[in-house]
């Protein structure tokens, strides 16, 4: 399968942001905690259950810790998970419930094993055994949030019911990946499309539509995880090349893709398949550019508020940058700095309105910004 690569026409150029803030939102530090010594790559709000909105959870080292923003702008620590491997270095983590809408948690990292967290008890649920490498990513499906999917070292992608602890898909084979898989997310409306990244310099979509019966036999299946006949998707709907380097994270924006690489950039495009019946083949669309200073290492991720209005993206200087991803050309509303924020931030969480942004960093440090009401609206 050809590998497809952007083609712009004259007057086609992507718009491109400016560095230069419109101060549409402002916030402020409120508050630092920092949990170790140890780094921290993983770091989210619940956005699966209403009463859990102010919640979120970082990973770490070989723990994952839960927090709830108080109205003070300070942090309360709920629970703290600390896994039985101590050379468990954890990356990724997400938010998912079972059937009976009990809130878990789902990580995973370098010892390739899939720990299930409920968040009632801080006791470890399920473990789930499959990957052959680190675990780069979880990604949990919105409308269905006992699905959910992990991107791994091993070069593959895995879908997986959190309710009866069984695969259903593998995403590798003759049409996937040849480097390890970085990062991976649900189509926010469709629930059969999926797109993945990784340092193979590609983002792949991939459509589960085909399997759909095995996604649903996975909820009724009463025998052994093990014996579920778990199928192989090999090839990928679409495979696009719009870096040139690592592709650490992608996330769908409606029928749009955003994508980040080690160039300093955001980028928002549209994948344009004859599935979704464009009559001239399949083809990529580069629309929008989001510049992102001093993000040149791999590793760092960006997030978007429940609504997809804003982004936020860390870099190696400390700096957050916050963008309006609804705004054609692309609007930096502010640019979020600190004295006491001077290392790598390797993820950011924004809150389910926009109004609070938390960060995890290098250091094994948790950063609080909240939104401050302007001038104007008071007057």
């Amino acid at each position: 399968m050809a590998s497809l690569r952007p083609v712009q026409g004259l007057g086609c150029d992507a718009a491109v942001g400016s560095l230069v803030p419109s101060g549409s939102r402002e916030f402020k530090l409120c508050s630092k905690h920092t949990e170790g010594m140890h780094p921290l790559y993983a770091i989210s709000f619940n956005f699966i259950d209403a009463r859990y909105y102010d919640v979120f959870a970082t990973a770490g080292g070989n723990r994952v810790t839960t927090y709830r923003g108080l109205p003070d702008g300070n942090l309360a620590v709920l629970q703290a998970y600390i896994d039985a491997d101590d050379a468990q270095s954890f990356y990724t983590l997400s938010w998912v419930s079972d059937l009976r809408s009990t809130p878990l948690l789902v990580a995973a990292g370098t010892n390739m094993v899939i720990r299930v967290i409920n968040c009632a008890t801080g006791k470890l649920f399920k473990s789930f055994i499959g990957h052959g490498g680190s675990i780069n990513e979880i990604r949990t499906q919105p409308l269905n949030p006992s699905l959910f999917i992990s991107a791994s070292k091993d070069e593959s992608v895995r879908l997986w019911n959190v309710h009866t602890g069984i695969c259903i898909l593998i995403f590798a084979g003759g049409g996937g990946h040849r480097h390890d898989v970085l990062s991976v997310d649900f189509h926010p409306s469709d629930v059969h499309r999926i797109a993945s990244c990784g340092m193979d310099n590609t983002v792949k979509i991939w459509s589960m539509k085909e399997f759909s019966p095995y996604v649903k036999k996975s909820f009724t299946w009463t025998d052994l995880p093990s014996k579920f006949p778990t199928k192989v998707v090999q090839f990928p709907l679409m495979t696009c090349v719009v870096h040139s380097n690592y592709v650490d994270c992608t996330r769908w924006l409606g029928d749009f893709i955003l994508s980040k690489s080690v160039e300093n950039e955001i980028v928002l495009w549209e994948p344009k398949t004859k599935e979704q019946g464009h009559g001239e083949g399949d083809s990529i669309d580069v629309l929008q550019k989001y510049p992102v200073p001093d993000c040149d290492i791999w590793f760092i991720k960006f997030s978007c508020d429940f609504h997809f209005n804003q982004l936020a993206i860390g870099n190696r200087e400390g700096k957050i940058y916050v963008w309006d991803v609804q705004t054609c050309p692309p609007e930096l509303i502010t640019m979020l700095s600190s004295p006491q924020c001077k290392i790598t931030i390797r993820q950011t969480a924004v809150s389910f309105d926009g109004s609070t942004i938390v960060a995890c960093s290098k250091d094994g440090s948790i950063y609080r910004w909240d939104e401050v009401e302007h001038e104007a609206a008071k007057n």
